[in-house]
């Protein structure tokens, strides 16, 4: 354990348990190349008086499920088992049946029409596709509002079959891309993906607490999302409405449930060129591929809280221009947390973040269970955390 990362990491998070406005909970934890340097846990999963906050607490982690998803194809595509830049609708037949939405006519029906090219996987991993989602584009918080459509967060199938906002491979827009690539592993592996996802890559890793359908251990280990009031305050979940039902799909843009401490063995495999505790997981140079700018000369774009119970607009270092590698958002820039440019780094919607510095050899995971996202505490203490993190990195470096 680093004495001074420690120090400071832990300082961070007992801040945002009693500060004001402040988060229920928060489990936090930083690793190098060869294992955790920081871990820390503060405050309560359910607030005001549930169990504490504690390093085997599981989250659900949203799209950071993205992730492990985008590892799954990349090791079909090591198979020679899956194209990136091949039709995908040879892999899935649904992926040739979307149409582009071309507005709404003056009655307010959405029109339709064919797109100009096809949906390739690659497109699907770097969120160039055409996909939205409701959370962040208003057409499609409309399609949903007024039926045409339902939520992806029904976890249906058909919740996928969603209309593209433009031609595939025209601009970047953040949608169910993920989830549709999780589909084509399905239909090239036979399985489902959380079978894959256990046995390629939980199983190599060892990560034995994250899944999509919890078992009754992680269940007892839940942290539960909060919601954020205008006034700063926060109101726990009801405790005693039913569960929602299971849901169809495993969803490989937003699913999974798990503990931080898996995520820190998921993190040390990209800092290792595709190496893990126990098997290799990718190849180096597949690794070294997906760590790249995916996106030519396009950029990241802010995404507008359309739905604001659920996000705020959300923008990781404002001003700085960021792509996008096979699934990671990239600072294009050095961020003013100490992380290089060409680092790694993404998050989920109940506000949770890590970041991967395969330079450096670190990275971090930080979880609140929170809505809407982009909560700034939690944000600023994910920052604050990072930050920490480099500043020990400079300390402990030989003169």
């Amino acid at each position: 354990m680093n004495i001074q990362l420690k120090s400071s990491a832990d300082a961070i998070l007992n801040r945002v348990v009693t500060g004001t406005p402040r988060v229920p909970g928060v489990v936090a934890m930083v690793t190098d190349r060869s294992g955790t340097i920081y871990e820390g846990a503060a405050g309560k999963r359910l607030l005001p008086d549930g169990p504490d906050m504690t390093l085997d607490t599981v989250f659900a982690i949203f799209s950071t499920t993205k992730a492990i998803t985008a590892t799954a194809a990349l090791q079909l595509v090591e198979e020679g088992k899956l194209d990136l830049d091949a039709p995908a609708k040879q892999y899935d037949a649904d992926l040739g049946k979307v149409q582009v939405l071309d507005g709404f006519d003056d009655a307010g029906k959405p029109k339709f029409r064919a797109p100009k090219r096809d949906i390739t996987t690659r497109m699907l991993l770097l969120h160039t596709a055409g996909f939205a989602y409701e959370l962040f584009d208003e057409s499609y918080f409309r399609l949903v509002s007024d039926g045409t459509h339902p939520s992806l967060f029904t976890g249906t199938r058909h919740a996928l079959k969603a209309p593209l906002l433009f031609d595939p491979g025209e601009r970047w827009e953040y949608g169910c891309n993920i989830d549709w690539a999780g589909q084509i592993v399905e239909k090239l592996r036979g399985k489902k993906l959380g079978e894959v996802f256990a046995e390629r890559i939980f199983a190599p890793c060892g990560m034995t607490s994250t899944a999509f359908t919890p078992t009754a251990d992680m269940a007892a280990r839940m942290a539960l999302i909060h919601q954020r009031n205008a006034d700063g305050s926060l109101t726990p979940p009801d405790t005693n409405a039913p569960p929602p039902p299971p849901s169809e799909e495993d969803m490989g843009g937003h699913g999974l449930l798990g503990t931080v401490g898996d995520y820190m063995r998921f993190i040390r495999m990209w800092l290792n060129d595709g190496a893990a505790d126990h098997g290799r997981v990718l190849k180096a140079e597949t690794v070294a591929m997906a760590a790249e700018n995916g996106l030519g000369d396009l950029k990241i774009k802010m995404l507008p809280g359309v739905m604001a119970g659920f996000s705020n607009d959300a923008e990781f270092f404002p001003g700085m221009p960021k792509s996008w590698g096979l699934s990671f958002m990239i600072n294009d820039e050095d961020a003013p947390t100490g992380r290089p440019a060409g680092a790694l780094a993404w998050a989920g919607l109940a506000n949770t973040y890590f970041w991967i510095d395969r330079k450096n050899g670190i990275g971090g995971y930080w979880a609140t269970q929170i809505f809407p996202f982009a909560d700034p505490t939690s944000v600023g203490g994910y920052l604050e955390l990072e930050t920490a993190a480099y500043a020990s990195l400079k300390q402990l470096a030989p003169a």
